[in-house]
């Protein structure tokens, strides 16, 4: 049974620091794209950073400067390490592993609230 669980989330003042960890389980981690996404209130999903197998990462422009991804094999875990905070960062974030369309999984999300 494939399983991703975030944690990490939380409520912090606007320039503070988050660190996001997805744990999976039932898959052959060290192969999957893993991503973060985030979905705001009323708004569509996004996509926040993800990093190959191979270690090639890519940012949306609104993170870039700000979040780091990184991810431990031998963990099975992704990061998403979130500095300086704005309000618009407010969302649940969720954890993404995708390999093909059949092998494609979401963890249940992790509340980010950036309030003063």
């Amino acid at each position: 049974q494939v399983q991703l669980v975030e944690s990490g989330g939380g409520l912090v003042q606007p320039g503070g620091s988050l660190r996001l960890s997805c744990v999976a389980s039932g898959i052959n981690f060290s192969i999957y794209l893993m991503g973060w996404y985030r979905q705001a209130p009323g708004k569509q999903r996004e996509l926040v950073a993800r990093i190959t197998s191979s270690g090639r990462i890519m940012y949306d422009d609104s993170v870039k400067g700000r979040f780091t991804i990184s991810r431990d094999n031998a963990k099975n875990t992704v990061y998403l390490q979130m500095n300086s905070l704005k309000p618009d960062d407010t969302a649940v974030y969720y954890c993404n592993a995708f390999w093909t369309t059949a092998s494609d999984y979401w963890g249940p999300g992790t509340q980010v609230t950036v309030s003063p």
